[in-house]
This record gives C-alpha cells, structure tokens and sequence, in this order.
C-alpha cells in the first residue's frame, strides 16, 4: 500500500491529467443530471397529480437502480452505441428514483392548509403549484437531486470501461498495471468531485428554501 506522501506525488506529477478527466468526468456527470432533472423531475410532477401510478412508476424506478452498472451499460451498447451517449443514457436512468420520488413526497408534503389559503385568495392550479407547493417542496426535492448528484459521479466512474472519458480511465489503467497509486490518486479526485458538486447544490438548496434546509 503506498503511503500517502506517494499519492499526493503521483497527483502532482499528473496534475494536467486529472485535471483534463475530472473536467471529462463533471461533464458528463452533470450532462445525465441535467436530463434526469427534467425527465423524471416532470415524472414526479405527474405522478403527484395521477397518485394512483406513483406506486408503479416509483417501484419500477427502484428496480432499475438494482442493475448493476455494467449490465445496464452492455445493454444499451445495441441501442445508443459505446463511449459518451451510453455513459449519458445510464445516467439518466440511474437518477430516475432520487429525483422522481423527492419530487413527488416533497409535493405530497405540502401543508394542505397553505393550499386552501391560496385557493381562498383566488389562486388558479398553476399558481398554486409555483407558488405554494414548489417553495415548500424544495427542500425535499433539492435533496433528491444532491442525491442523484453523488450516484452519478460514482457511477460515472464505471463507464470508462464502456469508452466513456474521465476518471475511470485512469482508475482501469492503473489496475491493469497494479499502479495503487494512480487508482488511489483517481478515488481522491472523484471523491473531491462528488463531495464539492454536493457542497454547491447545498448552497442551492439554502438559497431556494433557506428557512427549512434538510441535510440528506
């Protein structure tokens, strides 16, 4: 096992390195949240004004986080092809429960009394929705996305050995030689990573909902 004073060597030595496939690995990190936040993010809405599918839709959600990475990622080869889009496709499906079921309990949260003081105001449904039950869901659904955030930055990991860019390349390459020190060099990288992409969406989260901010 190398110390540490190695690591932190070997990360000075491949400074340029990591970071071209850290900027790799955000990028396609952030590229499959952004798309689950507005597919499954409209998902939860939906689910929320249909509940009688909200047991369905969140339990096959459920199952498609039980696939293993590597299974899934095989599977879509014949549909979208190696490297960047399969990366991005897995992704996107792997955030579908976190996002999906944050936003839909944030909503089933809100304090229904809230909702009959806006309807008495002479509030219409869309005002309602942007008005009440957002502001006061945010919190709840902010989480699901800071969760969904650390999922992808691990898993975006996993698809360099798909051909996908980032940080999993280095990781591979250095079991394939046994350099401990490049995979332990790696880890560090993505755990910064996914450590200060939760940081960042925690400020958001304050930011859109500063009087109730949960710290899941």
């Amino acid at each position: 096992m190398p110390t540490a004073t190695a690591v932190v060597t070997w990360l000075v030595e491949n400074q340029d390195l990591m970071v071209e496939q850290a900027v790799q690995h955000l990028n396609i990190a952030l590229t499959g949240l952004f798309f689950g936040v507005v597919l499954w993010g409209t998902t939860g809405l939906l689910i929320h004004r249909y509940d009688r599918f909200s047991d369905v839709t969140l339990g096959v959600f459920g199952v498609l986080l039980t696939i293993p990475s590597l299974a899934l990622l095989s599977l879509l080869i014949p549909l979208v092809g190696i490297g960047t889009p399969a990366a991005v496709t897995a992704l996107v499906l792997y955030s579908a429960l976190p996002i999906a079921r944050n936003v839909y309990v944030g909503l089933e949260s809100v304090d229904e009394s809230s909702i009959e003081v806006g309807r008495g105001l002479g509030m219409t449904d869309r005002q309602l929705l942007f008005r009440v039950r957002f502001p006061q869901a945010m919190s709840v659904m902010m989480a699901g996305i800071r969760q969904a955030a650390v999922l992808l930055v691990a898993i975006t990991t996993v698809t360099a050995f798909f051909g996908a860019p980032g940080l999993g390349q280095s990781i591979f390459r250095g079991i394939s030689v046994g350099n401990t020190r490049q995979i332990l060099g790696s880890a560090i990288v993505i755990s910064t990573i996914a450590i200060v992409l939760d940081t960042g969406l925690y400020g958001v989260q304050r930011f859109l909902s500063p009087t109730e901010v949960t710290s899941t």
